[in-house]
Order: C-alpha cells, then sequence, then structure tokens
C-alpha cells in the first residue's frame, strides 16, 4: 500500500509553485497557503539581507518562502530525522545554499547557539526574522521567548503560530494579528529597549 505523499506549494518568490514534499511526521501541519501571504504581506515580499530562523521547521514551508523572497540565510531546525531529509532534499532540489539543516530540539538549540553567542569574541550573527510554529498544546511559545532574545538582532521580528492568541513575552511588543481557522497567527517586533 502506497503512503499518501504530503506535498504544499511556494506562494511566492523566485521559487513560486515549486512543490515542496514534507514527511508524515505526527503533529506536522504545514501553515496555510492563507496565513502564509499573510505573514510575508507582513514582513514584506523582498526580504534581502535577513538571516532567518524557522525554529520548528516541519515542511519548511515558513522558511522556504524567505528563502525563495531572497533571505540571506534560513537556519532550519527540526528534531525529526525524517522532516529534516525533506528539507535538504527540497534545499537540494532548488540548488540554494542558503538553507543550513540542524537536527536538534528546539531547546536544546537555543541553549546551545547562546552558549556560542556568549563565548564568541567576534559579534555574532543574529536573527532578523524567526518562524515560531510549534506543535499545538505542549506550551512551546512561552518556553522558547526568553531563550531567543540573546540571538535577536534588534528590531528583529517573530511570526508565531498556536492554538490560541499570542501573548507577547518581555522584549516583544505585538504588532499584527489574525486567525484562520483553528490556527491563530501573529507578528511581533524585538526590542532590547522592551526588556525592562
Amino acid at each position: 500500500m502506497k503512503h499518501r505523499v504530503n506535498t504544499v506549494r511556494i506562494i511566492g518568490g523566485e521559487h513560486r509553485g515549486r512543490t515542496l514534499a514534507f514527511a508524515d511526521v505526527p503533529g506536522l501541519r504545514p501553515t496555510p497557503d492563507r496565513v502564509r501571504e499573510t505573514v510575508f504581506n507582513w514582513l514584506g515580499q523582498d526580504l534581502t539581507g535577513l538571516r532567518c530562523l524557522d525554529l520548528f521547521a516541519g515542511s519548511g514551508a515558513l522558511g522556504f518562502e524567505a528563502i525563495s523572497r531572497n533571505a540571506s540565510e534560513v537556519v532550519f531546525v527540526e528534531r525529526a530525522r525524517p522532516a529534516l531529509d525533506c528539507l535538504r532534499a527540497f534545499a537540494t532540489a532548488i540548488g540554494t545554499r542558503r538553507a543550513t539543516m540542524v537536527q536538534k530540539d528546539a531547546l536544546e538549540f537555543l541553549r546551545g547557539a547562546a552558549r556560542v553567542d556568549a563565548s564568541a569574541s567576534a559579534a555574532p550573527a543574529r536573527f532578523d526574522v524567526v518562524f515560531l510554529d510549534p506543535p499545538f498544546g505542549e506550551g512551546w511559545i512561552a518556553r522558547v521567548q526568553t531563550l531567543l532574545l540573546p540571538l535577536l538582532a534588534e528590531g528583529a521580528r517573530i511570526h508565531v503560530e498556536s492554538e490560541r492568541p499570542y501573548e507577547p513575552g518581555e522584549g516583544f511588543k505585538l504588532l499584527k494579528s489574525g486567525r484562520a481557522g483553528v490556527v491563530h497567527h501573529a507578528l511581533a517586533v524585538f526590542s532590547s529597549i522592551e526588556k525592562g
């Protein structure tokens, strides 16, 4: 018996119309087209020079939309090996060198990146855009927000998808929010001034 192939299409930019296959991993749900369209209307269609983090990469739809819109780098963090293998395959298929794949749990990645940041002698490369679309019902947003702070450039924007309206943590200010079916989505901005 053949397994159904899961796919999603890139909706904008250089790779518009390309089909992205993703693994059948429990809890993985790609960001709907309508939400992706809204996100990139909020962020802008040209991400030239911006470094992005797709923290719960899953299908990779948000990260590859950013690459399609000329982001300088997208770091995809995904703990499930089958999902990461699909991300690597798509990066190879579109011939991009701007995708960095990391197989780690989100908390492990953030803690490790913060340690490297603290020990670095040169100014670290920080993230300008972060996509947070974690599994629902597990409290991930609250757990990762504080850990993100040392990794963000001033004015960095984060896009959040969750099962309930987003409540910005310390250092974040809500810019926009919306809802598509059961998915609440929001855009917030980071400012070190907001930290206290």
